[in-house]
Formats: structure tokens, sequence, C-alpha cells
């Protein structure tokens, strides 16, 4: 039986994922497990936590290992992981994703940028960040983000093996879709191998930020505000849905674009500023003027509603969403 790396009071070893929905974390965490189980004889556990199922919307999955000598009698969520393996990059602007972690974590993260980037992005102050490109690597083999992670993951999880995972990626997919299974181990592979990592030291004298539970509340009887007034609403006009993009969002052409609404009339999130003009021959007339990208999720039915292809399907780029929103101007919101 293999020897897991380090472990917590409880004689676990935890894993927590972060992810939005469509990109295969629940699945990659039950692969996970069972991969633990089957081919390093250890006890694992796999289980998922989000609100409505859609995709887009905030996903964790939670993994624990332990020796077969020790029961899981624990289900509750991972609150410190050894390994975080971050799906979405962006999650980052609002779920603080390394929460709990230890200063000797590895914070696993689907990104372009350098580690030294991703650590002061993500105001790491010790611990490993290892970076893998998943979303490039799945979109040139055709296949999912998380077949990418699960091959970095096994990299950093030297207790599993790579083989036993090939067999479960056969055994789930090769009956309905066999189809995927040469691109899905493609991608497994690639991950394996073109996961970069770097370790940075906690500077002498600084100490991890201390714990706190998930379920601490922020606010309570001493500490809300006169009349109970609830500082953070839900409020559709303030809130930003850039993290629900899976890597993906459109581009627009003015230039070629003929005002006729159709992304207009699908999108479901309002993502077009539009405003009235003369045309040609002095008639009113909306016209298109871009894209609200704080609004935009990436679902890219407007792509394909396009008549004149003035809106493609690209990559996202850091940085592109915010050089070029148009921002819509409501007429009741103070900025």
């Amino acid at each position: 039986m293999v020897k897991l790396p380090k472990l917590n009071d409880l004689g676990f070893f935890e894993i927590r994922l972060e992810s939005i929905g469509g990109l295969g974390a629940n699945l990659a965490g039950k692969m996970l497990a069972e991969a633990g189980v089957e081919g390093a004889g250890l006890n694992g556990v796999s289980f998922s936590s989000y609100g409505s199922e859609k995709k887009g919307s905030a996903v964790k999955a939670h993994i624990r290992f332990c020796d077969l000598n020790t029961p899981i009698r624990d289900t509750s969520p991972v609150e410190r992981p050894h390994i975080v393996g971050i799906f979405q990059e962006a999650l980052a602007k609002t779920v603080n994703v390394i929460s709990g972690i230890y200063e000797d974590s590895t914070v696993l993260v689907n990104s372009r940028k350098s580690p030294e980037e991703l650590k002061e992005k993500m105001k790491l102050i010790g611990g490993t960040i290892a970076v893998v490109d998943a979303t490039g690597i799945a979109l040139d083999e055709k296949n999912r983000v998380n077949m990418a992670m699960l091959g970095a993951m096994f990299r950093l999880c030297p207790f599993l093996d790579p083989e036993t995972m090939k067999t479960v990626i056969r055994k789930s997919l090769e009956k309905k879709y066999p189809q995927t299974v040469a691109p899905a181990l493609a991608t497994f592979d690639r991950g394996y191998n073109e996961v970069e990592f770097q370790t940075f030291v906690l500077p002498e004298g600084v100490s991890m930020p201390s714990f706190v539970r998930a379920d601490t509340p922020v606010l309570g009887y001493e500490t809300q505000p006169i009349g109970g007034l609830v500082v953070n609403p839900g409020n559709s006009i303030l809130k930003d849905l850039s993290i629900s993009r899976s890597g993906m969002m459109p581009h627009f052409k003015e230039e070629t674009c003929i005002h006729c609404a159709q992304c207009d009339s699908v999108c479901p999130d309002n993502c077009f500023v539009w405003e009235e003009r003369s045309d040609k021959k002095g008639r009113p007339q909306m016209f298109l003027k871009g894209i609200d990208y704080q609004y935009c999720k990436g679902c890219l039915k407007c792509v394909h509603a396009c008549p004149t292809d003035s809106l493609s399907n690209e990559r996202e780029e850091d940085g592109y969403a915010e050089e070029h929103r148009v921002p819509h101007l409501f007429d009741l919101v103070i900025h």
C-alpha cells in the first residue's frame, strides 16, 4: 500500500477543486477518488457542493484519502486542503479559492500566466503554485478541461498511478462515448507532462492567514449595521458574471454589423449595448455599440445567431474584456 505524503489531524489527505459548472470538476473528483481506491489501495471519498447546477455557476468538489485502517466518517467540505485545483482562474475575482491552505499546500491553476504572476494575483504568501494551460490543451485535443487538470493533478500526487487513471477513463467513456477515449487520454497525458510548478518559501517572520471556517457569519448580532441593513444585495445590475466564462468569449466587429439585433434576441443576460442615432436617410434607428463583458458569461449563443459573422468565437485573453467593454449606462445607478 502507498504512503500518503501529508495527513491532517484526522488522518486525511485532502483535495479541493474550485470550478464552474460545465468544466467537469464533479466528474474529475469522482475519477480521482476511484483511481486512489482501486489503484493505490486507499480509502477515499469524493463529493461536490454547488447551488443551482447550471453552466457557469460556482462548483466545489471535495476529495479525501486515507489508509485502509482509518474510517471515513467526515463528509464535511474540505476547508484545509493539501492541494487546491482551480479550473477557472477568474474565480479568484469573487471567491477566496486559496482559503484554508497550509504553507506547504499546492495550488494548481488552469492558466497561461507564470507562477510569479499568479502568486501576486491570488495574494499567496507561501506554498507551491502549479500551472497548466488546461483550456488550451482541451481546445487543441478537442476534449474537456477536466482531463488536462486530472493529468496535472496526478503529477502533483506521486502516490497515484497515472496508468490506473487511464483505465478509469477508458471504463468511464468507452461504452457510451468510444470516440472520446483517445482525445481524453491525449489530454490527460499533456496535462501530466506540461504542468509547471514553483515553490515559494514563507518569508521569515511571516505566518499564513489564520483559518476561518466557511460557515462563520460575516454579520452577527454584534457586527450587523444599525437597522439590519443588507450591505451586499444580490443586485443584477452590480453583479459581475465574467467568472462564468469557460475560456471563450465573443468578439465584435462593428464594420460588418447590420444592427439586426439577432444577437440581442438570444442573449440571456442583456450584454449588448445600443444607442439611438440617425441612419443615412436621417431616420432614427438603434445601432449596436458593443458588448458589456461584465454580464457576458460566454454562452456564445450570439455568435451562432449572427448572420454576418460580426461576432466571432475567440479564446479569452487576459485584459481583453476590460479594454473592449462598452458599459451599460443605467439611469438609476450611481457608478
